[in-house]
Formats: C-alpha cells, sequence, structure tokens
C-alpha cells in the first residue's frame, strides 16, 4: 500500500503524462484558498478608487489625459487600460461593489495560474514545479486584496506568451499589444520578442508585426489622439516618469538624492541596454551559428526566417522571460504590484540556471521574502538586486535558450562522436 502511493506520488511530481492531474490540484488548491483570503483577510485600498474616478471623468466625456485625475494622481496608463475599467466600472456599481471586484480579479488571478501551468507544460518543466506557484503571499494580496491593472496586463502577457509558444504570432502579437494598452510595463519583453520574430520569420514579417502592434495601439487609443495626442502619449506612455522614493522596492539602499537624478536614471537605462545586447549578441542565437549569421540571412532573404534552430516553446519561454527580468533588474523603480511582472516566472527562470535546487529554492525564498518586507529597507533591496543578478546570471551560464536546445546540441555532439 505504501510503495503504491509513493508511487503515484512520483508519477504527480515527475511524470508528464500526469502534468495536467498535479496541475488541476494546484489550481483547485489556489482557488480554495484564494476564496479564504478574499473571505478573511481585509481588502487595503490603494489604486481602485482611482480607476474609477478616473472612468467616472471619461464617461461625462472627458478625453484629454491631462484633465483626468483622481485621489492618487492622474491616468497615467494607456488606453487598454480605460476600456477593462470602464467595463469593471459597470459591473460594479461604479466601483462602489469592492466585494464583486474581489471576486473577478479572484477569477482572474486563477486565469493566470491556468496559462502558466500550461506556458509550463509546452517549456516541458518538472511537473511539481506548478506546486511552488500558489506560495506567493505578495502575489494574491496584489490580484485580490489590492485590485492593481498590473494584473489584466499580466494575463494578456501570459496569453501571449502562450500563443508565440505554439507559433500563433498573428494572435500573439494582438494580446501582447492588448497587454502593453493597459501597461507600458510590457515592453520588457519587446527586446526578446523582436528576437523571436526575426528567427522564425524574418525581417519583413517583424517589421508586419511591429506595425500590427503600433495600429492595434493607435485603435485603442483613437479617441484620446484626436482629442489631444500629445497629452495621451506624455501620460500613457512616459519614459522619463519618476517615481517616489518612499515607494521604491528595489533601490532603497541608494540614497533619495542619486536615486531621482537623471544621471542615475541613465546608467540604469545604459546597464539596462548593454546586458540585452550582450545576450542578444552572445546567447540567444548560439544555436544558429551567432548573431552575425542571423542578420546576414534576414537581410539577404528579408521573406525568410533567418534562424536555423527551432524556435520551440521552451526557447519562447526562456527568452521572453529572461527578457523581462532584465527589465526589472534595471528599472528605476519597482513599486509592491510590480511583483505580479515575474512572479510566476522565477520558477521556470531558476530551472534555466544550472544551480543546485535547494540553491533555485533559496533565489525563489529571498525575492519572496525582500517583496514582503514593507516598507523596503537597505537589506531587503539589496537582497533582492542580488537574488535577480544571480539568477541572471545563472541564465547566462545555465540555459539562456532553454533546456530542450541544450538536449538537442548534446544529442548532436553525441551522434558526431560515435560517427
Amino acid at each position: 500500500m505504501q510503495s503504491s502511493v509513493f508511487k503515484y506520488v512520483r508519477l504527480l511530481l515527475f511524470d508528464q503524462q500526469y502534468f495536467w492531474i498535479t496541475a488541476s490540484l494546484v489550481v483547485l488548491g489556489d482557488a480554495i484558498l484564494t476564496q479564504l483570503i478574499i473571505r478573511f483577510v481585509p481588502y487595503t485600498e490603494i489604486d481602485w478608487e482611482t480607476y474609477m474616478v478616473h472612468i467616472d471623468l471619461y464617461l461625462k466625456g472627458e478625453r484629454n489625459y491631462v484633465n483626468i485625475t483622481g485621489p492618487t494622481g492622474p491616468l497615467v496608463y494607456p488606453a487598454g487600460h480605460v476600456h477593462i475599467h470602464r467595463l469593471l466600472h459597470f459591473i460594479t456599481d461604479a466601483g462602489r461593489n469592492v466585494a464583486q471586484a474581489q471576486q473577478i480579479y479572484g477569477g482572474l488571478y486563477i486565469l493566470s495560474i491556468a496559462l502558466v501551468c500550461m506556458i509550463y507544460k509546452k517549456a516541458k518543466v518538472p511537473n511539481w514545479t506548478v506546486l511552488l506557484l500558489p506560495l506567493s503571499k505578495r502575489l494574491h494580496s496584489v490580484f485580490v486584496l489590492r485590485l492593481f491593472n498590473d494584473c489584466w496586463s499580466l494575463i494578456f502577457v501570459q496569453a501571449a506568451i502562450l500563443a508565440f509558444q505554439s507559433a500563433w504570432d498573428d494572435v500573439g502579437i494582438l494580446l501582447f499589444s492588448l497587454a502593453l494598452s493597459v501597461k507600458m510595463s510590457a515592453i520588457l519583453y519587446l527586446p526578446g520578442l523582436l528576437v523571436i520574430l526575426f528567427k522564425r520569420h524574418g525581417l519583413f514579417a517583424t517589421i508586419r508585426h511591429m506595425l500590427v502592434l503600433a495600429c492595434t495601439q493607435t485603435l485603442l487609443a483613437r479617441s484620446f489622439l484626436i482629442a489631444n495626442a500629445k497629452s495621451y502619449l506624455q501620460n500613457a506612455f512616459d519614459l522619463s516618469r519618476v517615481f517616489l522614493y518612499k515607494w521604491t522596492v528595489n533601490w532603497r539602499f541608494v540614497n533619495e538624492r542619486v536615486f531621482l537624478s537623471p544621471a542615475w536614471a541613465k546608467g540604469l537605462l545604459l546597464g539596462h541596454v548593454t546586458v540585452l545586447i550582450a545576450f542578444g549578441l552572445f546567447r540567444w542565437c548560439r544555436g544558429d551559428g551567432g548573431v552575425a549569421r542571423i542578420l546576414q540571412r534576414g537581410i539577404r532573404r528579408p521573406g525568410r526566417p533567418a534562424g536555423l534552430a527551432p524556435v520551440d516553446p521552451d526557447y519562447v519561454a526562456t527568452v521572453l522571460m529572461t527578457s523581462n527580468l532584465i527589465g526589472i533588474i534595471f528599472a528605476r523603480s519597482l513599486h509592491y504590484q510590480f511583483y505580479s511582472w515575474y512572479s510566476q516566472q522565477l520558477p521556470l527562470l531558476t530551472q534555466r540556471t544550472t544551480f543546485p535546487f535547494i540553491m533555485q529554492m533559496a533565489l525563489i525564498g529571498v525575492v519572496e521574502y525582500a517583496w514582503n518586507v514593507y516598507p523596503s529597507t537597505p537589506l531587503s533591496s539589496g537582497l533582492l538586486l542580488a537574488a535577480n543578478s544571480l539568477m541572471l546570471l545563472g541564465i547566462w551560464f545555465g540555459y539562456p535558450e532553454g533546456k530542450m536546445f541544450s538536449r538537442r546540441s548534446s544529442g548532436h555532439s553525441s551522434q558526431s562522436s560515435q560517427k
């Protein structure tokens, strides 16, 4: 009897044929946990009221972003955010029915868990990995106790990653555009996405996808662009925005004067671009003979795929999530809700290092700890930076193109040596 139980537990944890049984149990268990959190943990008002005040002004006919403001500040999100919260405004009685809003966000959270399970299945991560997904206290809070708009952007990003894994790139670019229309943070995935599209389709198709992205943004924001295009673009896509020091999670060990200085912002931007270029040149294109070979093929035959190695689901997930991680490390400021940007990606990212299991779990634990320290401290910020940076370094020396690529390379090397 005991041996049979052990056998079935082992199958649930490690056999890919049983992945969906394990994942279904996780989703069901987390759905129950989420309802318990909604029932017994008090809701905290932060931005929900402001979202609704913004929509009140929108419904009264205001389309100039400069004039749309609320208790915690002006409207600084793209048009997709407005359209989603207009619907929520209607469903929740202008935001007054917070309990109903929590149920909507609870469903959204469970959908995010299901989407991550699908992404992980395609990337062929071990079954036990999904057991880590419900463990984040901060992520539950972001969804059902705070009702942040980051949750909607996250859902669209996850659906886009799944579409790109399935080679449904036309669907994927529309979903990615929806994510970007809710919150500008989705742009952190764009460098990795450009690599994937260029390798898979070539120059002309990549340009076409970027045009679809731009046209979708324009269509969603049409009424705001007509009213005052400059106001919309400056508020919804403000790359120079300065965040308040008191809310920063990642740079608390830097003094406020440095944190707010333009030189600090430029240094972070330089670091971000440098690391992205390094991954592009030396890590994301190794299976195709290097970035020079890809560029030559892409320019010489712009209508055909530029890559040689298969752009498999593991490669897609690894490159996109790594691109996002690089952006998070060099972000000028991270607020507590921003943890949703990569919380559910940590299990896969740590498995793309060659670190031992205990160290992978320690990295996830340190990151979770840092995001739950309020207010942040120099120690918690330092630990967060160290854990994120060590993870990225581990990916650099580990499996930056995914483990499927590594297995294929090992198989080819083995066959060559036998010949």
